[in-house]
């Protein structure tokens, strides 16, 4: 996902989006075509995903796709006026604007993966903090596991000086059933 996208790239992509889909409201139409002719609105306008969690932004779906057909957000106010978002874009269009496109297989598209931004506003799914508690508990547990292989294999190398056979049969079968855990 790109950074920063300049005003003229977001205009080639609405261009592109407004001939190859068509929007489920007319009012979408409308407003894509407004902003592709305020280069103060581009510059200040970022297409993201979950843009239910931004402060200010809109939704915006193709005839092709599942879901509502468009939805404003601002603030805690979910609205399906598009008129509204209209007006509101008009009235500050120096403040952010957050779009969230819904069309089939966006994800393979490169125009619309060109102009896709990161969302500083999603949260982090619990999924995936469950999956980084996990991951570090792996690393914690394998960094441990090689420790104590590398302290069975000093203690071995020093039952083996002192000949202690039955000191060596016994670590190296800790070492063996530890190994197995690390394989």
């Amino acid at each position: 996902m790109t950074a920063s996208v300049t005003a003229n790239e977001k205009r080639d992509f609405v261009k592109w989006l407004l001939t190859n889909f068509q929007m489920k409201r007319r009012e979408s139409v409308w407003i894509l075509n407004y902003l592709m002719s305020h280069d103060e609105l581009l510059e200040n306008v970022h297409f993201v995903e979950g843009v239910e969690h931004c402060p200010r932004g809109m939704m915006i779906s193709t005839t092709s796709s599942t879901g509502a057909p468009f939805r404003f957000y601002k603030g805690t106010i979910v609205s399906a006026d598009a008129e509204k978002s209209f007006h509101d874009m008009r009235l500050h269009p120096d403040q952010p604007m957050y779009i969230e496109l819904k069309f089939p297989e966006k994800r393979r598209v490169p125009e619309f993966i060109a102009v896709l931004e990161d969302n500083p506003f999603l949260p982090m799914n619990e999924e995936l903090k469950h999956m980084d508690r996990v991951t570090a508990d792996q690393v914690v547990d394998s960094s441990l596991k090689h420790y104590q292989l590398a302290q069975l294999e000093k203690a071995i190398d020093q039952a083996l000086d002192s000949q202690d056979r039955d000191l060596f049969e016994e670590l190296s079968r800790k070492y063996q059933q530890l190994q197995s855990e690390v394989d």
